[in-house]
């Protein structure tokens, strides 16, 4: 969390390796992905990471199915990713909308697809940027629902970046960051108590 300017999207860019970090070091797994290259750092992510844009970023000439497809496609998909896909957006309650394209859909649904696609390559991490912050009320307590849900189901770290305290409130850890800086770290009672186990 933090007031916008606060460096919020840039630490996630930099999580994901879309950014380069003008100091220190990120490790990964063991990786310390300052030090990749790109096509390395590519690998990484399309096996490592999950990224939900505030955006979408939808590719227009693809279909829903095709969108949430081309992750897997990009790592060398497996014969069951069209299954998984299909499964993915059904769980996102968009079955019946997998050959829309981006245009033909509302804001909810496109969030959804992205959502989907986030899930596609079972990512243990997910890093998710705003997202519900372009949705009206009520669409956004469903896609809270349902990425919440997906970590749940598909147990993936989950990363969110959020202006909004109540989304936050769903968390078992709130880094507040100010001007580039954390500026409070805080657990909730039981995530404490499950790392004092």
């Amino acid at each position: 969390m933090g007031p916008s300017g606060s460096g919020k999207s840039t630490l996630l860019g930099l999580l994901a390796g879309l950014d380069s970090a003008t100091s220190g070091r990120i490790v990964l797994d063991g990786d310390d992905i300052t030090r990749l290259p790109e096509d390395r750092m590519a690998e990484v992510r399309g096996r490592k990471i999950g990224f939900v844009f505030q955006s979408f970023q939808l590719i227009p000439t693809l279909t829903a199915e095709e969108n949430v497809l081309l992750p897997a496609e990009l790592a060398g998909a497996s014969a069951e990713a069209a299954a998984r896909g299909r499964e993915l957006l059904t769980r996102v309650g968009l079955g019946d909308r997998l050959d829309h394209y981006p245009v033909q859909l509302s804001g909810g649904e496109q969030q959804r697809v992205a959502l989907a696609r986030a899930f596609i390559t079972r990512p243990p991490i997910l890093l998710a940027d705003e997202p519900t912050g372009n949705l009206d009320g009520r669409t956004g307590d469903q896609v809270l629902e349902l990425l919440l849900e997906l970590n749940r189901r598909e147990s993936a770290t989950l990363v969110m970046v959020t202006h909004d305290k109540a989304l936050a409130g769903h968390a078992d850890r709130v880094i507040t960051l100010r001007d580039g800086l954390v500026v409070s770290d805080v657990m909730t009672a039981e995530e404490q108590r499950l790392t004092r186990q």
